[in-house]
């Protein structure tokens, strides 16, 4: 770069240096950051913050640390984005008590941590499934600030649902609405999702009902975990009803939905139904696949359609497609409760 004569500023070495952490050259850009240094110019905040967030994100927190200490003695002092850094850095490392050293030192240094700081500790908290921790900094937000966006939310919601705390879960939902707050559509479908997973199939038609009237733009999600989980708690009834409402709706249901939808009429022994649905399909511009071959075989089988289930397995193989361990389980305890070979 010298010998073209080419002479380049803070700005456009922060950039180059930017574009190779992008592209994972963290090593490259430590060498232009010391080409900087030996032509006289001093890197500022965003090229440090720019490195430790490199560093951090590919696990070496210590060499991160490093750099911070280098900046700290050249009389360049971290700000929220050096600090969130470090605090992710930590974070993705599950060392929460590391990470909330960092916090709290930022505080001490007079920076505030900002939305992001704060839903990077959140997150960390409860990936360790430290909830109450997590809560904790919730409600400081709530306090103090900064102002709580949809990503807060969701990664409390979800984790409450993983550690089985639904109605906790339901109860900061209702405090979401009641702080005026409209909740984006992955937030409603982390609820959705779990209410149906956990049983609470009424709270969840609450909800899919208000998604509706929110004017929420819904796709095929939202439909077909609401139809999953009326199958699960056998309401095969409504589960159709919704599902015929999706072409009302300018939606077309996708192979998952297919699927979910005929498991769910084989368990509620309706094979035949079922069957209808499954030769559909090819009319609906939706593909039969392995899954779908799999899912209506065993349904057969549950059903005691041996011969349907042996036909279909032929023309399933015949198309190039295998049967899933499942399937073949259910296939081998029939062999062995036979008399005779169902094959033949």
């Amino acid at each position: 770069m010298v010998d073209n004569n080419i002479s380049l500023d803070i700005v456009t070495y922060t950039i180059l240096v930017d574009a190779l952490c992008t592209e994972g050259m963290i090593s490259k850009a430590v060498e232009i950051v010391d080409t900087m240094r030996k032509q006289g110019i001093e890197p500022n905040v965003v090229t440090y913050s720019t490195l430790v967030d490199a560093h951090c994100k590919e696990g070496m927190v210590s060499k991160a640390e490093d750099i911070v200490d280098t900046m700290i003695k050249r009389g360049i002092e971290p700000d929220v984005i050096t600090y969130s850094a470090l605090v992710n850095g930590h974070c993705l490392q599950n060392e929460m008590d590391k990470a909330r050293g960092v916090f709290n030192l930022m505080i001490e240094k007079g920076c505030a941590p900002d939305i992001v700081t704060y839903n990077t500790m959140i997150h960390g908290y409860c990936k360790g499934k430290r909830l109450d921790e997590a809560m904790e900094l919730f409600h400081e937000i709530s306090r103090n600030g900064p102002i709580l966006d949809t990503v807060t939310y969701s990664t409390l919601l979800q984790s409450m649902f993983q550690l089985g705390r639904v109605l906790t879960a339901c109860e900061l939902f209702r405090k979401v609405l009641a702080s005026g707050q409209i909740p984006d559509i992955v937030t409603c479908l982390i609820l959705l999702n779990a209410l149906c997973k956990t049983g609470y199939i009424e709270e969840a038609l609450k909800l899919f009902e208000a998604m509706r009237n929110s004017g929420l733009e819904l796709d095929i999600v939202p439909y077909t975990i609401l139809i999953e989980g009326l199958c699960k708690v056998g309401h095969i009834k409504v589960a159709k009803e919704l599902f015929h409402q999706l072409s009302n709706n300018g939606l077309k249901p996708d192979v998952y939905t297919y699927c979910i939808m005929i498991n769910g009429l084989c368990k509620d022994g309706l094979p035949d139904e079922a069957y209808r649905l499954f030769g559909s399909m090819g009319d609906n511009d939706c593909s039969l696949d392995s899954c779908c071959y799999n899912v209506m075989i065993r349904g057969f089988l549950r059903n005691s359609y041996t011969s349907k289930a042996t036909q279909l397995l032929t023309e399933m193989v015949g198309k190039g497609f295998c049967a899933d361990i499942f399937t073949v389980t259910l296939f081998m305890d029939l062999i062995l409760h036979s008399n005779r070979s169902i094959l033949l």
